[in-house]
C-alpha cells in the first residue's frame, strides 16, 4: 500500500485528506509543520508528500529544498497544496524542488490524477 505523507498545519485540511486518502486506500502519515515533516520522512520514507507551504516553524518552501538535498529522500515525490496561487508563488516553489503544484481549495480528483502521475513517474525512475 503506498505510503503519503500530508505536511499540513490547517487541523482540517489535514482530517480531510487524511480520510479521503485513507479511503482510497492509501497510507497517510500527517506532519504538522515542516521540522515534523521532514523527521517523519527520513523515519518512513514515503511514496510521496503532500507539502502545504505555510508553516509554523519552517515553511514548505525550505522544508522542500531540505528534502530534494538530502540523497535518500530525494526521489520522493512532492506536490505542494497551497492557497499561495500567484505565478511567483508557483515558480518559487518549483525552484525549492517540488514536482508538482495544486491550489487550495483541493478539487480532490484532479489531486488523485496528479497523485498517481508522480507516483507512476517514480516507479519508472527506480
Amino acid at each position: 500500500m503506498r505510503m503519503i505523507l500530508v505536511i499540513e498545519d490547517n487541523e482540517m485540511n489535514r482530517d480531510m485528506l487524511n480520510r479521503r486518502l485513507k479511503r482510497r486506500g492509501f497510507n497517510v502519515l500527517l506532519a504538522t509543520n515542516g521540522r515534523e515533516g521532514i523527521e517523519a520522512a527520513k523515519a518512513r520514507y514515503p511514496d510521496l508528500i503532500l507539502m502545504d507551504l505555510s508553516l509554523p516553524e519552517m515553511d514548505g518552501w525550505e522544508a522542500t529544498r531540505i528534502l530534494k538535498a538530502t540523497p535518500d529522500l530525494a526521489e520522493i515525490p512532492i506536490l505542494v497544496l497551497t492557497a499561495h496561487a500567484t505565478v511567483s508563488d508557483r515558480e518559487r516553489a518549483f525552484e525549492a524542488g517540488c514536482d508538482d503544484f495544486e491550489t487550495k481549495p483541493v478539487l480532490f480528483d484532479h489531486l488523485l490524477k496528479k497523485m498517481e502521475l508522480l507516483l507512476d513517474r517514480k516507479a519508472v525512475l527506480l
